[in-house]
């Protein structure tokens, strides 16, 4: 079972293009669009528990970032099928 913000961090990242992130306030603002700052350290969390799991990568200055020590500004993708060789 998923939860809402687990459900539109998914939506948002599956209507981009392969590769494209999102900014954690985008989600926050689809769970509460009036007061979308006090879900953002809930977003947080949930797209740790994703990336742990292998759902979304979080990235920082475009390279991912390992979800257990990252700090500050932050964007969420999902997983990159590795290149053929």
């Amino acid at each position: 079972m998923t939860s809402p913000i687990e459900d539109a961090i998914l939506d948002l990242l599956k209507a981009l293009p392969p590769g494209k992130s999102i900014d954690p306030s985008e989600v926050a603002k689809i769970i509460q669009p009036e007061r979308w700052q006090r879900v953002l350290g809930q977003v947080r969390s949930t797209a740790v528990g994703m990336a742990r799991a292998g759902t979304v990568v979080i990235t920082r200055h475009g390279k991912p970032a390992d979800p257990d020590s990252f700090r500050g500004v932050y964007r969420l993708r999902l997983p990159q099928d590795p290149a053929p060789e």
